[in-house]
């Protein structure tokens, strides 16, 4: 049985933060904005005719922050141009198992991608006025969710950008990185992607190498999150048997529901229920729907509800949240852009979600396993 209701938080906080859905504050656990501002010289801070995320689309939306990844681009948004659409079917063309996926670029490319990247979300921090923050404690996004202020969490997405030897992890951290997944859907020197398949398990081939152990150990020492999306099953348990902390998979859903290869078994999702991590919803549309159609926008919002029933009902209230893949995914058009997310809200408070569940989804689940994470 789904328990929806968390009466016992909501009866705790005040009367004004459970009004109607527009007062909760979403965190959201991944978005591609930063490759969408720079590839096509748009202002985080101007409502654009393009794209999710923008500043007033977000305070529309009631979007107050999330995991911004730093990555290197594949081959199919190299470019950085073109329709959305087209950009999912060159990422799911042909790649069928390990060996038909792009390879990881070269290590220069990958740092100085990685270094603009960043520094993009720097300035935008910069010029914001505060209206903008680079977070890099629990307290400091607490804080931003209650102040209104547009919370950044620096997230790399496939660490081509990292050496093995490590040496850039321990930089990127006093930069401000406090999330990490160890790949994107290929392979790299520290493990394998998993490819995007339709019907088939997400047990695809090797898992970690030793220095993908040792990249895991030293964001332990770090307190660095450890994203589990993208990474194929082998990883996945050699990322469980590694860490001392909880397993999050943050931009992925159930298989069970939507048998692509990115999302997650029931035995993973058992995992990470066990170790007190999280899930984070992804809205692309292929990975809500049961029959493999990634790029049909005509995909109801009920079909996010299903995929938040059935992790609840795996994970528990407490262990399931958004990770919508803003700018890198094909959304439901009836959520569109991060304006879309009161509709969302809606949706589940009609399907017997509470005001108390549905801040825990919101941001809640979040702030509580990244300040368990990072122990501050």
């Amino acid at each position: 049985m789904v328990v929806r209701s968390s009466s016992a938080a909501a009866a705790a906080l005040p009367v004004v933060l459970i009004a109607m859905s527009a007062t909760i504050p979403v965190f959201d656990g991944h978005n591609d904005v930063v490759l969408r501002l720079l590839a096509q010289h748009q202002s985080f801070f101007d409502r654009n005719p393009d794209g999710h995320i923008d500043l007033p689309r977000a305070r529309e939306g009631g979007l107050g922050g999330g995991f911004c990844a730093v990555s290197v681009p594949g081959a199919h948004r190299q470019a950085l141009e073109g329709d959305l659409a087209e950009m999912v079917k060159r990422a799911l063309a042909g790649h069928g198992d390990e060996s038909t996926m792009p390879p990881a670029p070269d290590y220069a490319y990958s740092v100085g991608t990685a270094f603009q990247q960043m520094a993009c979300l720097f300035r935008v921090e910069e010029q914001s006025g505060g209206q903008v923050k680079i977070v890099r404690t629990a307290e400091e996004l607490s804080s931003c969710l209650e102040k209104g202020v547009f919370a950044i969490l620096l997230h790399i997405e496939g660490a081509e950008a990292i050496d093995p030897e490590l040496n850039a992890l321990e930089v990127f951290y006093r930069a401000g990185l406090r999330s990490l997944g160890i790949v994107w859907s290929r392979s790299n020197v520290f493990g394998y992607g998993v490819p995007f398949k339709f019907g088939v398990s997400p047990d695809t081939g090797p898992g970690l190498t030793d220095a993908g152990k040792a990249l895991v150990r030293a964001c332990n020492r770090l307190r660095i999150m450890v994203d589990l999306s993208h990474l194929n099953e082998k990883g996945f348990w050699d990322v469980a048997e590694t860490t001392d902390a909880p397993l999050v998979a943050t931009h992925s859903n159930a298989h069970r529901l939507a048998p692509w290869t990115r999302n997650l078994t029931d035995r993973q999702l058992d995992a990470i229920r066990e170790s007190d991590g999280m899930v984070g919803l992804n809205f692309h549309v292929g990975f809500l729907r049961d029959d493999g159609d990634a790029v049909n926008p005509d995909t109801p919002v009920s079909a996010m509800v299903r995929q938040i029933d059935y992790l609840v009902e795996r994970l528990g209230i407490d262990r399931v949240g958004f990770g919508a893949d803003y700018d890198g995914a094909i959304m439901p058009a009836e959520i569109g852009d991060v304006t879309g997310l009161p509709c969302l809200l809606d949706a589940l408070r009609a399907a017997g979600y509470d005001d108390g569940a549905l801040r825990k989804l919101a941001h809640e689940n979040w702030v509580r396993v990244l300040r368990e994470t990072w122990g501050r």
